[in-house]
């Protein structure tokens, strides 16, 4: 089965996206028993506010918008690392930045669709690779923890096939 994160190359309602994201965040953080601060929040709702990857420096610099307050970047990292833990977000590492995880909470797989023209990525999962991959792995005697990959291209509308440029 493939599960699509199709949102950030259509036209979509953006913050039913971003409310959706922190409702999912809240949720998930009350039932594991972490406690999602409000500069956590503010991390989280920064990384979902665009579908393009944000780095730990670009977050210092919108949180005092966002929040009122400065974050140094040491305070973002360990926020970002909370979000990571918690599997909300996931590390684009072609960028050394972050997006929004859509399916936290489940195990899944981390391919991560960036778009070179833009810089949009969505991030999609798909059973037949989770199964390739575990299956190549046990066969080599290897204990995957976490995977990650990332596929560089044009998205529809950087193709001319309609949705946001």
């Amino acid at each position: 089965m493939l599960t699509n994160s199709r949102a950030a190359y259509h036209d979509h309602n953006h913050q039913r996206c971003i409310d959706a994201a922190l409702d999912r965040a809240r949720d998930l953080c009350s039932q594991q028993g972490a406690r999602l601060t409000p500069l956590r929040e503010a991390v989280l709702h920064l990384i979902w506010t665009s579908h393009r990857p944000l780095g730990a420096y670009a977050i210092a610099d919108l949180l005092p918008a966002a929040t009122g307050r400065k974050a140094l970047a040491p305070t973002v990292y360990r926020s970002i690392e909370f979000l990571l833990d918690q599997g909300l977000i996931h590390r684009v590492a072609s960028l050394n930045a972050y997006i929004g995880c859509p399916f936290p909470g489940s195990r899944h797989s981390e391919l991560i669709m960036i778009c070179r023209a833009c810089g949009t990525a969505a991030e999609l999962s798909a059973d037949s690779v989770d199964s390739a991959l575990s299956d190549v792995t046990r066969r080599a005697g290897f204990f995957m923890e976490t995977q990650n990959i990332e596929l560089l291209g044009l998205c529809p509308g950087c193709r001319g096939e309609g949705g946001p440029s």
